[in-house]
């Protein structure tokens, strides 16, 4: 088959090379030759991957399709992280909008007729009656019959559980009695359509909730672009974002996004990444600079290279996680589950029993209002609903503030924690060493920075980057020396950087040794064998850090610094920081058993670390707390990631764990609530003392409230102040 370059985009196979289908042409790609445009005759188009759909209530029930859950009867909906464009339309919402607004149709008319027989009574409103319910029960709430089936069939009772069998009791019922008598009887209905489109008119507030607590991913998922202007040789184009391999090239104009994670290949320029990283001024970006998708390129046209592509960008990575944390079941929502497996039957007794007390003490008629009004008040919507609503409301609102929550058990635990263990590279500090000290000729340390950028010693960047561009470039000889440093030859001086072996250190042998209490590495510089300088390098505390150990401290937290490094640059920043408690020169291994020591004493410990080798202890606390920063393991082992690498972030992590606590609280205080009260007056207790009894109608409206009240509650979490 022929096709057009430009009618088309697509990537294929064919003749066993993968191909690019798109404005540009076609190319292959080859492992020894470079890229050339071909013009093939036929393609096989990309297999694209199965979306996969989830219940919000059950997150092991998943399905390809937006099937009903076969354990509460919820609509599924879909994975975040590979649902399609934001802002896709709900079939879900649209199909129950649809069924509700055309119930309207033949449940306000049915009402009036059920009212005016109230007043005034013919033989042929009871058919009329039936004509109307027919379809409002059997069309627009087969929904609500068909979960209430799959749920006797799988032997999961649930709300539909309870509204399928009060609805089609009250609509044979009054089939039956209506034939029998010729219409002469009374029937009930407009209690089973009344309840059908209220019930629906729950689903449907339900699913729009639902949609907006998901609005955060939402946000997220936009960041990226939906194209890429690839690069092809002498040629570029537009191309739709899921074209883009590791390895192509991609121009970034002024103003554009960066559509994947990458690296700088020609050009410069200013780089706004707040939205990923909260860093409020832009970063320079030249030849070699990392590049992050969903980032903003401000001044300066770039080149650079794909490296991470669709699901393996960091902003991809941070969708997943907000979206596998969002659907993960907090160990509080178990006393809901448990108490629901338990609450299903006990109602149905409670309905049983009260048909039997009021057949026998009454009439048929009110045996039946009261059995269908205890089924469909007692509905566990509410309760189902408590703990899911407010852990995906509080996650998305954590994405919002930089704090990824992977799973719903660390949110939980969280507020409990009442000791904190530090690493201390990377997590309090930078993570990596800087010039903290200089003293003596700037023109030397420019020198040195010249024999450091070509000596490749590991202290080489702090130095480079403290002289920056102005460093002479007449480099002749460069010989490194082990455990002493680097000398050679600079525009005609003879340079010597290092420790005393090397150097001596003259004058600054005072300052030295001072500087050396605190941890911090002292190098000498020597020009022409006369010591000219001396500079003090160490891996720099945060700012941040400060300020949250203050914050943290005020809260009473016990906080411990655990450091693979020696003990005197450990006690250095431990004291900077106002930390008593510190473990240094700690392995791996050593660092999980430390934090298993401190759960021996009963406490409730969060670790938060951004290494490998913090990654056991990570997996070992209560709570693992990774910096976005750090290494994937890192962030693999933790609970929750701070994505700014910001430790600030864990004391609002920390008050967002107890709102969220308190707001499934009050959501469980609401559901049962509703039930407790609703239950007793719904089977009649109070009418042998105050004449009350309570209609499927109220009943219905009562439980669909009870329900938008939960989520009411859990969407002011959206507001929470972190």
């Amino acid at each position: 088959m022929k096709v057009s370059p430009d009618k088309a985009a697509a990537r294929f196979e064919y003749d066993g090379d993968v191909y690019h289908f798109c404005s540009l042409g076609c190319y292959a790609r080859f492992r020894k030759e470079p890229l050339r445009y071909l013009e093939p005759d036929t393609y096989k188009a990309p297999a694209v991957a199965a979306r996969e759909y989830t219940c919000p209530m059950h997150p092991a029930v998943t399905d390809t399709k937006p099937s009903p859950c076969p354990l509460c009867g919820m609509a599924l909906e879909p994975v975040l992280s590979s649902a399609g464009p934001a802002g896709e339309a709900n079939p879900e919402l649209e199909d129950m909008s649809r069924r509700f607004r055309l119930s309207l149709w033949f449940a306000v008319p049915l009402f009036a007729l059920a009212m005016g027989g109230m007043w005034f009574h013919t033989t042929w409103s009871a058919w009329v009656q039936m004509l109307l319910a027919t379809p409002l029960v059997f069309w627009c709430g087969w929904p609500i019959l068909e979960r209430g089936w799959m749920s006797v069939r799988h032997r999961a009772l649930n709300m539909f559980t309870l509204i399928a069998m009060g609805v089609l009791a009250a609509y044979l019922f009054s089939v039956v009695v209506t034939v029998q008598s010729g219409g002469h009887a009374h029937v009930y209905f407009e209690s089973a359509g009344v309840i059908v489109s209220l019930v629906l008119l729950g689903q449907v507030l339900e699913l729009r909730a639902r949609g907006r607590t998901a609005a955060a991913i939402q946000a997220l998922l936009g960041l990226t672009p939906k194209n890429a202007r690839l690069v092809v040789g002498s040629k570029e184009g537009d191309v739709p974002l899921e074209l883009i391999v590791p390895g192509d090239h991609i121009r970034v104009r002024d103003g554009e996004k960066i559509p994947v994670d990458g690296v700088v290949l020609e050009g410069s320029g200013a780089v706004d990444e707040s939205m990923v990283t909260g860093e409020s001024l832009p970063v320079e970006k030249k030849i070699g600079s990392a590049l992050t998708a969903g980032t903003v390129n401000g001044t300066g046209a770039l080149l650079m290279k794909a490296q991470r592509v669709g699901a393996e960008t960091l902003v991809s990575q941070i969708v997943k996680m907000v979206s596998d944390a969002q659907r993960s079941k907090a160990p509080i929502q178990r006393l809901a589950d448990v108490v629901a497996a338990w609450f299903v039957p006990a109602v149905l007794l409670v309905s049983l029993v009260s048909f039997a007390a009021w057949y026998y003490a009454v009439d048929l008629n009110h045996a039946i209002v009261n059995a269908v009004a205890v089924l469909i008040i007692a509905c566990p919507c509410a309760l189902g609903l408590a703990t899911p609503m407010s852990v995906m409301v509080a996650t998305g609102r954590g994405a919002q503030s930089g704090i990824l929550v992977k799973n719903a058990e660390a949110l939980e635990i969280l507020h409990k924690v009442d000791t904190v263990v530090f690493d201390k590279t990377g997590t309090l500090t930078e993570g990596k060493p800087a010039v903290t000290a200089f003293e003596g000729d700037r023109d030397a340390l420019r020198m040195a920075a010249v024999i450091e950028a070509a000596s490749g010693h590991p202290l080489a960047s702090a130095i480079v980057s403290e002289v920056g561009g102005e460093s002479p470039a007449d480099l002749h000889t460069v010989q490194l020396i082990s455990g002493q440093g680097v000398r050679g030859i600079v525009a005609g001086h003879r340079i010597a950087i290092g420790n005393e072996k090397l150097v001596d250190p003259g004058e600054y042998a005072d300052q030295a040794a001072a500087l050396r209490i605190h941890g911090t590495t002292v190098s000498f510089i020597a020009v022409d064998g006369e010591t000219r300088a001396m500079v003090g390098l160490s891996d720099p505390v945060k700012d941040s850090s400060r300020a949250a150990v203050r914050e943290l401290q005020a809260r009473g937290l016990r906080l411990v610094l655990l450091s693979g490094d020696n003990e005197k640059t450990a006690k250095a920043v431990a004291a900077i920081l106002g930390i008593e408690e510190v473990y240094a020169g700690v392995l791996p291994a050593g660092k999980a058993e430390v934090v298993q020591k401190l759960k021996a004493e009963g406490r409730v410990v969060a670790m938060a670390g951004d290494g490998v080798n913090d990654a056991p202890a990570l997996a070992e606390a209560h709570v693992g707390i990774a910096m976005g920063t750090g290494t994937d393991v890192a962030i693999e082992s933790a609970g929750l990631t701070l994505l700014r690498g910001d430790i600030r972030r864990l004391a609002s992590a920390i008050r967002l764990s107890q709102a969220t606590i308190g707001n499934i609280r009050q959501n469980l205080f609401f559901a049962f609530f509703y039930n407790l009260l609703g239950v007793p007056v719904a089977a009649g207790v109070l009418y042998p003392w105050f004449g009350l009894l309570l209609s499927p109608m109220i009943a219905a409206a009562a439980m669909t409230f009870s329900s938008v009240t939960v989520i009411g509650n859990a969407l002011r979490l959206r507001k929470v102040e972190l």
